[in-house]
C-alpha cells in the first residue's frame, strides 16, 4: 500500500494551509494498492516531537476502502472521526511551540469494519485494530513554528 500527497512531498515541510493557526485544512491524500480483501481503513496524523510526548492531531477509521483520495481539508463519507489532542473531532493541524516537528500520517487497511464510538482516542482505534491490518503505509511531512 502506498500514501502520497500532492501537497508536499515525504521528508518536505507541509504547506501552510495546513497549519492550525491558517486555514487549518488537512492535505490532499492519495491511496494506492490497497489490499483487495481490505474492509475499512483508518488513518492517524501525529507529531512526536510534541514536548509532552506525541500530539494526535488527526484520528479516522471506518473509511470506506474504495476511497482513493482523502480530499483538501475534508473528512470521507462514511469515516467516524475520533478525537485528537486538541479535544475535537476533526482535523487540527501543526502547532508546534517552537522548532521543526515531524508530522506522520499513517493510513492502515483493516479486514473488518470497527464498531468504535466517535470521539474514541488513537488508543482506542490502536487496541481496536490489533490483528487486523492487512497492510500500512506511512507520509511524513514537517512544519515550523512560526518565529
Amino acid at each position: 500500500m502506498k500514501l502520497s500527497s500532492p501537497d508536499f512531498e515525504n521528508g518536505q515541510p507541509l504547506p501552510s494551509f495546513c497549519a492550525y493557526g491558517a486555514e487549518n485544512k488537512s492535505p490532499e491524500l492519495k491511496l494506492e494498492d490497497v489490499p483487495q480483501n481490505t474492509k475499512s481503513l483508518a488513518l492517524i496524523m501525529d507529531d512526536p516531537d510534541a514536548p509532552r510526548g506525541t500530539w494526535v492531531h488527526w484520528v479516522l477509521w471506518n473509511i470506506p476502502p474504495d476511497v482513493h483520495t482523502i480530499k483538501k481539508g475534508q473528512t470521507p463519507d462514511g469515516a467516524v472521526p475520533g478525537r485528537n489532542d486538541f479535544g475535537n473531532t476533526r482535523y487540527d493541524g501543526p502547532a508546534p511551540p517552537s522548532g521543526v516537528h515531524r508530522y506522520y500520517f499513517r493510513v492502515y487497511a483493516l479486514d473488518q469494519t470497527l464498531n468504535l464510538p466517535k470521539g474514541s482516542t488513537k488508543s482506542d482505534l490502536l487496541k481496536k485494530i490489533h490483528g487486523h491490518v492487512l497492510a500500512s503505509a506511512e507520509l511524513m511531512g514537517t512544519f515550523a513554528a512560526s518565529r
